[in-house]
């Protein structure tokens, strides 16, 4: 199993990034990271965070070339956090440390969040284009080989549910192939509020997609309602649009069924301290309700339809 950087090694190099070395500094560890190790530094000359991964091993499609071009245009969209430094040979990305309050899922509950998270994306999604792509049609199957490969364990069934995620291919390639720059991974803990401004961060799964992959993978990893996707694409579009709700709805729901695969990856192969079957259970289990809901063809239906 691969394994986070250890203090000692993250010390060691450190002393080799212009910024940091010869500096007195003290180092904070930093929740999330569930494929790296994330650590916030401050000097004297100013506060830092270091996004450290294992360049070792890499069984999740990660482009950590793309990641850091990425990651510079979301810093020229205005809503990404500044580079500092970029190290591949030391598996190290320094960014500046973003003030503010890093988001949990009850936070969009409050008022005026969802409509500062609808701005942040339509900022990034306005900005310079991403390199590479990202299409979780295409993300789903180079899982599911790496699953068979290593002989991980997937859910019972999953495959049963091929037909429907295929309807959902079907039916969102027919009707739309716009793509914009998208972070694809804004799960609660990629944004960061401060004040009437929303920040977005970690470009690990960034390229460029459907707009409504983004705003349905945040209905999924944010724990929103219905009403509040509706309020989101309603936010992003600027006005209710009955088929692009649908649309972001479809796109979640594929959001679900994918990273199934990706938790089912991390479970068999991470050595980071996280249930991550459990994860991936509970992407399985919604979208597999979803699936089976008598409102699935009625969802493909509305897709299509205009308003």
């Amino acid at each position: 199993m691969s394994s986070p950087l250890s203090d000692e090694q993250l010390d060691k190099t450190f002393d080799q990034i212009p910024t940091l070395a010869g500096r007195p500094r003290t180092v904070e560890e930093l929740s999330g990271g569930l494929t790296n190790r994330n650590v916030k530094i401050t000097t004297p000359d100013g506060v830092y965070v270091a996004r450290c991964v294992d360049t070792g091993r890499n069984l999740l499609g990660i482009d950590r070339g793309r990641e850091y071009h990425n990651t510079l245009a979301a810093q020229r969209a205005g809503v990404g956090a500044p580079v500092i430094d970029y190290r591949p040979d030391l598996g190290i990305l320094v960014l500046g440390f973003l003030a503010g309050k890093t988001l949990e899922n009850h936070d969009f509950q409050r008022a005026g969040v969802i409509a500062k998270a609808a701005a942040a994306c339509r900022a990034l999604h306005r900005g310079p284009r991403f390199d590479g792509r990202f299409d979780m049609f295409e993300r789903q199957p180079a899982y599911l080989a790496t699953i068979r490969a290593h002989g991980f364990r997937i859910p019972d069934g999953y495959l049963e549910h091929a037909d429907a995620f295929a309807a959902a291919r079907r039916v969102l390639t027919a009707t739309d192939r716009t793509t914009v720059p998208c972070n694809n991974d804004l799960l609660a803990g990629n944004f960061i509020e401060d004040g009437d401004r929303m920040w977005l961060i970690d470009y690990e799964y960034s390229g460029n997609n459907d707009p409504c992959f983004e705003l349905g993978n945040i209905w999924s990893e944010c724990g929103l309602s219905l009403d509040q996707l509706d309020e989101l694409v309603t936010g992003y579009y600027g006005r209710p649009l009955r088929h692009k709700t649908a649309r972001a709805h479809l796109q979640g729901i594929v959001a679900k069924y994918g990273w199934t695969l990706w938790g089912c990856i991390q479970h068999g192969s991470s050595g980071i301290e996280f249930d991550f079957r459990d994860w991936a259970m509970e992407r399985y289990e919604a979208a597999v309700a979803e699936f089976r809901s008598p409102g699935y063809a009625r969802l493909l239906d509305d897709v299509a339809a205009s308003d």
